[in-house]
């Protein structure tokens, strides 16, 4: 078939390699950051490129360092993956405290473990994911630096015709699962201040690939025929390549009390104006329903840009590109992002 956009990566390959290419300030972050990186959790939708890109930039800084991935490794050949990358991995069961305590220590910790899908059918084992886990890994690396990633959730929703949440804004989580969230930053601002952990907290909203994110919701349900809910009238979405390079740049940031940075894309957008935009490239009319609500989940990331650099792949390109890559049947994660939930529930 013809192709949507030939620019576009064409195979999971040729999609992780863009999503762990490191910028050039990265790669300058790498250089003078010291010390080897552990992440936890890298066994997720982002931790596989992520620990990729660090590899691939301290390669270009020509800085020798271990990066370790930890996860339980559900998935099929990622343990080995990643070894190909020459990403060391551990598999570990975080929750087990023995498990944790042997882990090795680290300079750099960046921790994206936790529980967002099925939250409101198992809120303990969401709770201790989010929470107690949190609490756990920040006394056992209590001498590291750490970076753990949150969400934008916290705020609540905000005025479509605004700026969008900024870091000073107070928190205002929707539902358990933001609450659980919320909780899993008190843990690490507790710990920092305790034991003076340089921490930074990153508030997440929403990062997309090809295999998964907004717009790949979007497109997959105007292909299936299915209705789009535009009551979560506006969205703003990240590069997942642009977001693990923040990540990992604001490791040389951390403080104690934490440092909080809101990590998003720099352009709100209408659900319906990008749901028909793709309905073009598709040559499929999307389907409608529900009212257009003037209060949505965004999120301002102006400080972290001022901080690092600002995202350089354009709404538009991730439109043409998702809609290329969905039209040709590529893979596909199977994970929704529900987010047209607006009472909190996942």
């Amino acid at each position: 078939m013809n192709r949507i956009d030939a620019s576009a990566p064409a195979t999971i390959d040729e999609l992780e390699a863009e999503l762990s290419r490191p910028t050039d300030a990265l790669v300058r972050a790498m250089g003078e950051l010291e010390g080897d990186i552990l992440i936890l959790g890298v066994g997720g939708k982002m931790g596989p490129t992520l620990a990729r890109m660090a590899r691939r930039a301290s390669a270009a800084a020509q800085v020798q360092r271990r990066i370790i991935g930890v996860s339980r490794f559900s998935e099929n050949g990622l343990a080995e993956r990643l070894n190909g990358w020459d990403i060391e991995t551990i598999r570990c069961d975080l929750l087990d405290r023995a498990a944790l305590a042997q882990l090795p220590s680290a300079e750099n910790l960046v921790f994206m473990a936790g529980m967002k899908f099925g939250a409101s059918e198992n809120p303990a084992l969401t709770w201790a994911m989010n929470c107690l886990l949190p609490a756990q890994v920040a006394e056992r690396f209590a001498e590291s630096r750490i970076v753990a990633f949150s969400s934008g959730n916290v705020y609540g929703m905000t005025s479509t015709a605004g700026q969008g949440s900024i870091e000073t804004d107070p928190p205002a989580p929707i539902g358990e699962y933001a609450a659980t969230v919320l909780g899993r930053e008190r843990m690490f601002e507790f710990c920092s201040r305790r034991w003076q952990t340089p921490t930074v907290l990153l508030r997440l909203n929403y990062a997309v690939e090809l295999r998964y994110g907004v717009l790949v919701d979007l497109a997959n349900r105007i292909l299936a025929e299915a209705p789009i809910d535009v009551s979560m009238s506006m969205a703003n979405v990240i590069w997942q390549a642009e977001a693990n390079a923040l990540a990992l740049q604001s490791l040389r940031v951390a403080e104690c009390p934490p440092r909080v940075l809101n990590i998003a894309g720099s352009d709100f957008f209408r659900i319906r104006d990008v749901s028909e935009r793709l309905g073009r490239l598709l040559d499929k009319a999307p389907r409608f329903v529900g009212t257009e609500a003037d209060e949505a989940f965004l999120s301002n990331a102006e400080v972290s840009y001022e901080m690092f650099e600002s995202p350089s792949v354009s709404l538009d390109q991730m439109i043409r590109w998702t809609a290329d890559w969905v039209a040709r049947g590529g893979a596909d994660l199977g994970k929704p992002t529900h987010f047209e939930s607006r009472d909190g529930n996942y």
